[in-house]
């Protein structure tokens, strides 16, 4: 059957590619896990050249017609995309260390948040012990980010190797599923 666009019209012939897939998943998250610090600081690329990517894109959208004020705003977001994309790639290791910051504080606001709540509900609810506990790791965890925001990196590239490999593991299985299809035909 022909390939139309990257879907393949016939399932049982769709085992090739997604044990490609697998594979290359599998080879990320492996990856992933061996060397933290390069998928970290890769993410960051990646995301520098989305923002400028995307950037121009607001701005050849704010020289279409329509709206003065709908023109503008694209046209602002557009160059501080741009502006964001371009300094993510002169200075990745800041970027990382900055979104390691923005993830611990967020743990700790969403814990003492969480904690407080649990207290406040203590009357209404059972099991408040978990909603504490929950917010006891998140606040826990964000302090130890926030104080040393390389382990968070590393941790977020730790959870993308994880969940590439997780997922190539299925990617495969259904390959294999979709082999044994496509042999009983």
């Amino acid at each position: 059957m022909p390939l139309v666009g990257l879907t393949v019209v016939e399932p049982r012939l769709a085992w090739p590619l997604a044990a490609v897939r697998g594979v290359f998943a599998i080879l990320f998250g492996v990856l992933a896990l061996i060397w933290p610090g390069a998928t970290v600081l890769a993410l960051a690329i990646i995301y520098g050249i989305y923002a400028i990517i995307d950037g121009i894109g607001g701005l050849m959208q704010a020289f279409r017609p329509g709206d003065a004020a709908h023109r503008a705003a694209y046209g602002i977001l557009g160059a501080f995309g741009i502006i964001a994309g371009v300094l993510v790639l002169l200075w990745p290791g800041i970027t990382v260390l900055v979104l390691a910051f923005l993830v611990g504080f967020w743990a700790i606001f969403t814990g003492i948040v969480e904690i407080v709540a649990a207290i406040r509900l203590r009357k209404q609810i059972e099991g408040e012990a978990f909603l504490i506990a929950a917010g006891a790791l998140s606040l826990i965890a964000g302090i130890v980010i926030v104080f040393n925001p390389l382990a968070g990196a590393y941790g977020i590239a730790l959870l993308v190797g994880i969940y590439a490999l997780l997922y190539g593991v299925m990617l495969l299985v259904l390959a294999f599923r979709l082999r044994k299809l496509a042999q009983s035909a």
